[in-house]
């Protein structure tokens, strides 16, 4: 049995030890906005924060997991998608397919916690997660935008007039103390 803290509720599960815990949250805790992409922690899908840092979960056994690990999955950011981060990929229209996306976004919080006003640098090197759709620029876009650093610099920002009408509370970083 494995006792895990995913969205601040704690979560009894009788699962192998083995199991991977992208499973254990989908299939036993039916939190479904966590996606299986590819099962080797390479496109980032499956993307989760554990004690504030974004992990994929698709390669990380449950029995790795400590019961005092706080895991933070898409529903658990915000409940009604207030997330600054959530603001700004709607306002920005990121998605395409949007498979992808509760990957990127929980990437996208653990960067902006880390690092409040990141550069186009600091953005492409966090960002790891894979696009199919390609949707890398308007990715950076909306990190600039919750950042509130919305102003050009070779993104497509400057090409949007006023960041697609986002106002400045979108760009805020209020992160909720469980990121």
């Amino acid at each position: 049995m494995a006792t895990l803290n995913i969205n601040g509720k704690v979560h009894d599960v009788q699962v192998e030890a083995d199991t991977p815990l992208l499973w254990v949250i989908r299939e036993q805790i039916g939190l479904t906005g966590t996606k299986y992409g590819c099962g080797v922690a390479q496109c980032g899908a499956c993307s989760v924060h554990i004690n504030g840092e974004v992990q994929r979960s698709c390669s990380i056994p449950v029995s790795t997991v400590k019961p005092g690990d706080k895991i933070v999955t898409i529903e658990g950011l915000s409940a009604d998608s207030s997330h600054p981060v959530q603001r700004a990929w709607a306002a920005v229209d990121v998605p395409q397919c949007g498979y992808c996306q509760s990957g990127q976004i929980m990437a996208a919080a653990a960067l902006l916690a880390k690092k409040p006003k990141p550069t186009d640098k600091d953005i492409d090197e966090a960002m790891t997660n894979i696009c199919r759709c390609g949707t890398y620029q308007r990715i950076r876009a909306a990190v600039h935008v919750a950042a509130g650093t919305a102003k050009g610099d070779g993104s497509i920002i400057h090409m949007m007039g006023d960041a697609a009408g986002v106002d400045a509370s979108v760009a805020s970083v209020d992160q909720p103390s469980h990121i």
